[in-house]
């Protein structure tokens, strides 16, 4: 939390100081990094509202809130893709004509923030490994340090040459770069909204293993899914012999859960082979 508190603190910092240079020089790559820079802002106020807010458990949500950052983390994927197409469609209006740009103030901003964007990279790194928000978080930082690399860039390029075209070009370029990593994180955080299984897993092997388990005769109604980063959970019904002892067929399903794919946390209800049969399943 204290990580994610600083980086928040320092991109605003930044934010506000880019979104001035960026109106001073009149800069589309500039422009493009202060706007990735405010989402960044809105994204890291998400994830720490987020994961917050997760970790409080009620009667009313007995699972506590851990989705809010899986919406927070397409949250930040749906704005990195607005900034990007705003960016696109503004140098598509800018190559025929760039402004007369302020190449001096336009380095030393994109040098100043690249500083910022470098420590809040490092601050998120690793939250970014256990949260989906936090990597959203992490990958709108990402994209204002490719940003601010850019803008130095265009800014050394148009003091050099003279060609005002550079700087439309970056901020598509920096737009870019980005798109591919927000649509993974769109992808991922939709998985987990439709309780998709967990990538990589397949549950048909889930099944076989299980259904080795001493005393299991079958297994059905297995789900496995994901309720937020890193916290895998699945459910199942167990039929059973007759003379297996229950409470051991549980605690070795459970055993088998956790320790070949990591599931802290399963219901598995134990039934008699002929009872599983009669109930029929509800075809989910």
């Amino acid at each position: 939390m204290t990580r994610l508190w600083t980086a928040l603190g320092i991109v605003f910092a930044f934010a506000v100081i880019e979104a001035v240079a960026a109106w001073y020089t009149d800069s589309l790559a500039l422009v493009s990094d202060a706007g990735h820079m405010f989402t960044d802002v809105l994204a890291l106020g998400m994830a720490l509202a987020a994961v917050t807010a997760a970790r409080r458990t009620t009667a009313r949500h007995s699972f506590g809130l851990y989705r809010l950052e899986v919406l927070a983390a397409l949250a930040n994927a749906v704005l990195l893709v607005g900034v990007a197409g705003w960016v696109a469609w503004e140098a598509a209006h800018r190559f025929g004509d760039p402004p007369e740009l302020p190449t001096g103030p336009m380095a030393l901003v994109a040098a100043a923030g690249l500083i910022a964007n470098v420590v809040a990279f490092a601050l998120l790194r690793q939250g970014a490994e256990h949260s989906l928000a936090v990597r959203g978080a992490y990958l709108e930082v990402l994209a204002d340090l490719a940003g601010s690399v850019g803008v130095l860039v265009a800014a050394g390029v148009i003091a050099t040459t003279g060609w005002r075209w550079v700087d439309p070009l970056v901020a598509v370029a920096v737009a870019a770069f980005i798109l591919p990593r927000t649509w993974k994180l769109a992808g991922a955080a939709v998985r987990v909204l439709v309780q998709a299984a967990p990538a990589g897993l397949d549950l048909s092997t889930v099944r076989e293993r299980l259904a080795t388990v001493p005393g299991v005769l079958d297994v059905h109604d297995l789900h496995v899914w994901t309720l937020t980063t890193g916290m895998d959970v699945a459910s199942a019904h167990l039929a059973i012999d007759r003379d297996a002892d229950f409470a051991h067929v549980l605690d070795g399903a459970r055993e088998l859960l956790h320790d070949e794919y990591h599931i802290e946390h399963a219901t598995l209800q134990v039934e008699p082979a002929a009872a599983g049969k009669a109930c029929g399943h509800p075809g989910w």
